[in-house]
């Protein structure tokens, strides 16, 4: 099943895990710690109301830097600010189906961005997210390694949380550490390509 197709069958919570988890594994690019986000994990576990994620959803906020564009930043910078910028006070409806669909998208971006070296491909062409789009309907020849294993990262998630109970977040999160130690350290070996 494409990422597209386990997206529209997914309920709110898969959906809201789905997104955080996105947004987790690209904190690396806003500067954040991996704790950052782990109110609204363990929101998310226990089923929080819309208060509690809005207030943890706040707190995250507060602890990354400004959700604004900065002078020089670069493409997936600001794409991992939208993830942030674009998260619902309530995890619920169309607001939660939406964020899904912007952070798997914007995710799977910043990968391709990431894996390119040329700065002229740094540039958010059509043609960069007619590819994304196609790789997450399913077409995945000629796809670059560290794209392809986001994709399947996003794919896992959504089918451990729909094939398992709650046991399953635990093996999200792990999924997540995951990813979010390769890109990492793929932000590292970028940043000292700059120096």
């Amino acid at each position: 099943m494409s990422l597209v197709e386990l997206i529209a069958q997914a309920d709110e919570r898969a959906l809201a895990v789905s997104a955080l988890a996105c947004l987790d594994r690209c904190v690396p690019l806003l500067g954040g710690d991996d704790e950052v986000l782990r109110p609204l994990w363990a929101g998310l576990a226990d089923g929080a109301d819309g208060e509690t994620w809005g207030e943890c959803l706040e707190q995250a906020r507060a602890k990354l830097p400004a959700l604004f564009d900065e002078p020089g930043e670069d493409r997936a910078v600001r794409l991992a600010r939208t993830m942030l910028a674009t998260a619902p006070a309530v995890p619920v409806g169309t607001a939660v189906r939406e964020w899904a669909d912007t952070c798997s998208l914007a995710s799977l971006r910043i990968h391709r961005l990431l894996e390119v070296v040329a700065p002229a491909d740094d540039a958010d062409t059509d043609a960069d997210t007619d590819a994304v789009d196609s790789r997450r309907a399913g077409r995945t020849d000629g796809m670059s390694p560290l794209v392809a294993a986001e994709l399947r990262r996003q794919i896992t998630v959504l089918e451990l949380l729909a094939g398992t109970g709650p046991g399953g977040l635990r093996r999200v999160l792990a999924v997540s550490t995951e990813g979010r130690r390769v890109l990492r350290a793929v932000v590292s070996r970028r940043a000292r390509g700059r120096v």
